[in-house]
């Protein structure tokens, strides 16, 4: 056996020691650390790891972009904490200056194209701003389809609420039955609010804090009578009873108009986009003949007259159809 042989083998040999030491280290460390949190969690009697995911967190975010120099200056303006907090109440995870970044490519883009393609500055920033409204058009979708499942989810809530205080539970125990039973978006935002009386919070603060993250009027009603029970005494699940109950009819009253309104809003729908589906069939059917509105003055300006027209109109029935209940 020649000397370069017996180097490999020592080697081999000196490399599979060292490999086996570490591996046994490190699952002797990680038998360990499981080990000390498994200690820890039945000592500190915490959640499973599922639910130890789900667990809010309540620590105070003032970054609104990634970018250093664009999040001081989102800071300086008070835009800045009302879009984020608008954000918040839509469930996204993104930040006011990826928000921001988003609507000017999406105004950018679209008004440099329509603009080499017309000519006319004014149409292309029309374009541009209506693009540009998409995304806030989103979020503003997303927030309300939010808002939407919390109404809907608040009666029940309110009923599991009542149970636990007949139970004899109190309010804050009852709140945290309710962050824990419901499914999102009320259950976290009871849980919320739960947490920050956990946290040494009062509770008339900790509710104005659920006010200002969903504020609807049926909650605003609920917060108001837990605040007046508590300052005037009174049976609170007899109150919230009737609150849940009041809530309820108003449901049904909504759903009432939203019937008797939905051929007037369905109008407001085909009037507002049958001139522009038009405009787009013409101009496949003829591209010469459409071409002259934006090459012409005369069309552009009936471009404009026209485009006004139709937004006019679609506010004016949007404003007859939208009742507030």
């Amino acid at each position: 056996m020649g000397t370069g042989t017996v180097i490999i083998l020592v080697f081999v040999g000196v490399f599979a020691v060292v490999a086996l030491l570490l591996i046994a280290t490190g699952s002797g460390a990680a038998q360990q650390q499981k080990q000390v949190l498994a200690t820890l969690d039945s000592a500190l009697a915490t959640e499973s790891r599922e639910t130890r995911e789900q667990i809010l967190n309540l620590r105070k975010r003032d970054s609104m972009s990634g970018i250093p120099w664009l999040n001081k200056r989102l800071l300086r303006v008070e835009l800045g904490p009302k879009i984020q907090n608008l954000l918040h109440q839509a469930n996204l995870k993104w930040t006011v200056g990826g928000l921001l970044s988003m609507c000017a490519a999406s105004f950018l883009v679209p008004a440099v194209l329509v603009n080499l393609k017309t000519g006319s500055l004014l149409i292309a920033a029309g374009v541009g701003l209506a693009t540009a409204a998409l995304p806030f058009a989103f979020v503003y979708f997303k927030r309300g389809k939010r808002f939407n499942s919390f109404q809907e989810g608040l009666p029940e809530a309110l009923d599991l609420m009542v149970s636990a205080l007949r139970a004899g539970h109190s309010l804050i125990a009852a709140m945290g039955l309710v962050s824990r039973e419901c499914p999102d978006p009320v259950g976290s935002e009871f849980k919320a609010c739960f947490e920050e009386q956990n946290f040494g919070l009062e509770l008339k603060n900790a509710l104005d804090n659920l006010i200002t993250r969903v504020p609807l009027q049926d909650l605003r009603i609920v917060c108001t009578a837990i605040m007046i029970q508590k300052e005037s005494g009174g049976n609170l699940a007899e109150v919230l009873d009737k609150t849940a109950h009041v809530i309820r009819e108003r449901f049904r009253l909504r759903r009432q108009v939203m019937t008797h309104t939905a051929q007037g809003r369905l109008t407001g729908w085909i009037l507002t986009l049958l001139p522009v589906a038009l405009g787009f069939a013409l101009y496949t059917v003829n591209p010469d003949m459409m071409s002259i509105l934006w090459k012409r003055d005369i069309g552009i300006k009936l471009m404009e007259i026209a485009t006004a027209m139709i937004v006019v109109g679609g506010l004016i029935i949007r404003k007859i159809v939208n009742m507030d209940v």
